[in-house]
């Protein structure tokens, strides 16, 4: 179990950002962070199956923005964050429950220990809302304060006979423990959770999303809503963002804080740091656990073609603990972050500029190029990994066109692949998301490399 700690540079000023949005209005005046907010207690952000801390990132700059301490916030790296397929049943690099629940308790006695905090506040999202709950219910209220679970398909994302131990099936030991008695939620902790409106793919009464279409998984949007706790609605808004969206950030905020955000926007930073975890997929399986003698470079590139300009501003090689880092930036610069790894795919990061330092910044090589990348020059892939991308609910454009790979109506995806000629090499990839856009490059498939336009927003 690895902890991140986010490390910000203080006293900086600087103009606004808003989510999506890179260009600094001119009118705008240089404006701080909010001052630090007194009486809040630390938080702990929690991550979902098979993710990992950097997810948490764009809520823990609008944190910092609003006047939380970054030293009074952590967000924990499972060490296998994915699921068992039968929790009792051991398999490799998968975590089971109480795998979960032991991870979580060494992370808040961690961040009590550093802050001298006498209880913590729990923020988690989809699966991390299990081992919050399993943690609070089996003798752990006195350490939480607050608990928001957002997108937690509390009463299971399927109601099923079958597959009684697989800890997402609400008929389940696991879930039924935790929802048994005429409140679901435990005394002395807080809770709030937070759903959307029918746009959460594993919050659906039809089981297409689970490989079961037109069986009904006995579950609803409301799902996610427990007895005795503050239940909302956050509109439309997919899996995903019911936890990492801005509108999220303003109730979670709310609840802990007790009081309306001063800033919905990333208030910049003048100077940027940023470093980071780089992770494995043992056996084709993602895991957080760190990865040696990965080689990491980092590039200023133009933000209309993902051109590098100049030589490499950062370059430097993982230890035992798979740290990289830290790369001085400028908050204007576009970036490529070059992952070269033993046995991996050579993977390419195009990112928009950075408003903040982070130490979150996570970097897991591309899956390998495979039999359906046959015949194909380059491959591309456009990655939004805060949210999924919907149709028609966004704009949603990857090298000019709307990507087939992505399906229409309830958002499920969050990947698009782009397959390129050999006459494509080398020229500019562009991905559009609402806001946000991304210029990558076009690398050569035959030397065993993938570029990715990742989103921030």
């Amino acid at each position: 179990m690895r902890l991140s700690r986010r490390t910000i540079l203080k006293g900086a000023s600087a103009l606004p950002l808003a989510a999506g949005s890179f260009a600094r209005a001119a009118f705008a005046q240089a404006t701080p962070a909010a001052p630090a907010v007194a009486g809040v207690p630390p938080i702990l952000f929690v991550h979902g199956n098979g993710d990992h801390a950097a997810l948490w990132l764009t809520t823990l700059w609008r944190m910092e923005s609003n006047g939380i301490p970054h030293d009074r916030m952590l967000a924990i790296n499972f060490t296998d964050p994915l699921a068992r397929t039968d929790d009792s049943k051991p398999e490799p690099n998968k975590s089971s429950t109480e795998d979960q629940r032991r991870e979580l308790g060494e992370a808040i006695a961690a961040l009590k220990r550093g802050t001298g905090a006498t209880r913590v506040a729990l923020v988690a999202n989809s699966r991390g809302g299990y081992c919050v709950r399993s943690y609070i219910k089996n003798g752990g209220a006195g350490d939480v304060s607050h608990a928001v679970l957002c997108g937690v398909p509390n009463h299971g994302v399927y109601d099923w006979e079958q597959g009684l131990g697989n800890e997402f099936n609400g008929c389940g030991p696991f879930l039924r423990g935790l929802n048994e008695g005429e409140s679901e939620v435990t005394p002395g902790t807080s809770f709030l959770t937070l759903r959307s409106d029918g746009m959460d793919k594993y919050a659906q009464a039809d089981g297409r999303f689970v490989g079961k279409p037109g069986t009904p998984t006995g579950v609803t949007a409301e799902g996610p809503a427990l007895k005795g706790a503050t239940n909302l609605v956050l509109g439309a808004v997919d899996h995903r963002e019911t936890a990492f969206s801005p509108r999220a950030f303003r109730e979670i905020y709310k609840f802990i804080a007790g009081r309306e955000p001063e800033w919905m926007v990333i208030v910049p930073e003048t100077s940027i740091k940023l470093s980071g975890l780089v992770t494995g997929t043992p056996g084709g399986v993602p895991t957080n656990r760190p990865v040696t003698d990965a080689a990491v470079e980092v590039y200023r590139v133009s933000a209309g073609t993902g051109e590098r300009i100049g030589d490499a501003v950062h370059s430097s090689k993982t230890g035992a603990d798979g740290r990289w880092g830290p790369a001085q930036v400028d908050p204007s610069w576009y970036l490529e972050i070059v992952l070269t790894a033993a046995g991996s795919t050579t993977t390419h990061f195009y990112r928009s500029p950075f408003p903040r330092s982070s130490d979150i910044v996570h970097l897991r090589a591309a899956r390998p190029l495979g039999t359906g990348d046959a015949g194909a020059g380059a491959v591309a892939m456009m990655s939004r990994p805060r949210g999924y991308m919907g149709l028609p609910r966004d704009v949603v454009l990857f090298d000019g066109k709307e990507p087939t790979d992505v399906k229409p109506g309830v958002p499920t995806d969050s990947v698009s692949t782009l397959r390129l000629s050999t006459a494509d090499i080398g020229r500019p990839v562009a991905a559009l998301f609402n806001q946000e856009r991304i210029v990558a490059r076009a690398w050569p498939a035959s030397e065993n490399r993938i570029a990715i336009a990742e989103l921030t927003y």
